[in-house]
């Protein structure tokens, strides 16, 4: 079950937060069915009337958890958490701007701080503070610099395969290549899991998760599958963070910080026992077998990581 709740984001933007787990008891909308977030089985204008929504309070859980995916992402794709994790706690995935569900405004800003005011105004629209956040890539990044300034609002922060250093502006430029180099539109899914798992200059060996991943955020237009984000956005997103290195931020997160790398991922081991380091309260995982995509790529082994971590910040 994903219950969808919107949420009034920084500027006004709307954003799409998904709740996994059952429906409240006595919910007059449950009538029995169990919509899901619409990933590739619908066109996104015809998704958004699947799922439940509502803007009302939900039922308390234990703690608050919100989730936030990394640049290209989506809500969806932090499901098999969410659910694990919702039968203790209250799991909420966001659909950060400009991605998924969320709206797509062609003059909104996608700026560091812009990201960060959408997940702290989702804690306090959504009654989830004080929350643990578990961020993939630019959605860790999102979370701790919201942990150094609201420490407040959160409980306990996961990292999940991203780097505190600087990227530069090679880094950059080899991004928008990348995008160029998209065969779009692609005439079938099963095109798009083949391109993304094994013809993509990026993959080096085949790797059908990743196929998977990013068959899950593309939609069905008139001429074929295309993403559900604009590319130009994407690089808008990334370009106000990969130029600066954030060491300072993380020094200023006093909370239970969790650093998960994957073995091949993008984060390497020396630079994840410096963050973990710098942080006050910092503890380092890792999942063997597993890419950058550390969630989707292993998920029991994702879950076995984080869940003493979770034990010991949730029963304090």
């Amino acid at each position: 079950m994903a219950r969808r709740i919107d949420v009034a984001g920084a500027g006004g933007v709307r954003l799409a937060a998904w709740e996994f787990g059952d429906p409240p008891k006595g919910d007059p909308a449950d009538n029995g069915s169990e919509p899901l977030i619409p990933s590739q089985s619908a066109g996104e204008g015809a998704a958004r009337t699947d799922p439940e929504r509502t803007t009302g309070d939900l039922p308390e859980r234990t703690t608050g958890v919100l989730l936030l995916h990394g640049l290209m992402g989506r809500a969806s794709h932090w499901a098999s958490t969410a659910r694990w994790l919702s039968e203790r706690h209250r799991a909420i995935a966001l659909d950060q701007r400009g991605h998924g569900q969320s709206h797509k405004p062609p003059q909104a800003a996608f700026t560091r701080e812009a990201y960060v005011e959408d997940a702290e105004a989702a804690l306090e629209q959504l009654g989830l503070a004080p929350a643990v956040l578990i961020g993939h890539a630019m959605g860790a990044l999102t979370a701790w610099q919201l942990a150094a300034k609201r420490p407040d609002l959160i409980s306990g922060v996961i990292i999940c395969d991203m780097r505190a250093s600087a990227l530069g502006a090679a880094s950059q430029r080899e991004w928008a290549d990348w995008f160029k180099s998209w065969p779009l539109p692609f005439a079938t899914l099963a095109d798009v899991r083949k391109w993304f798992g094994e013809d993509d200059p990026w993959v080096e060996r085949p790797n059908p998760a990743r196929g998977e991943f990013y068959a899950e955020v593309m939609h069905e237009s008139a001429d074929g599958w295309r993403p559900v984000f604009e590319p130009e956005q994407m690089l808008k997103s990334r370009e106000t963070w990969v130029y600066d290195a954030h060491w300072e931020e993380l020094a200023q997160v006093q909370c239970p910080t969790l650093v998960v790398r994957g073995l091949d991922g993008e984060l390497g081991r020396a630079e994840a026992q410096e963050m973990v380091r710098v942080l006050p309260r910092g503890e380092y995982a890792e999942v063997a077998d597993a890419g950058h995509l550390v969630h989707y790529d292993q998920p029991e082994a994702w879950r076995a990581a984080i869940e003493p971590f979770l034990d010991g910040v949730l029963t304090q």
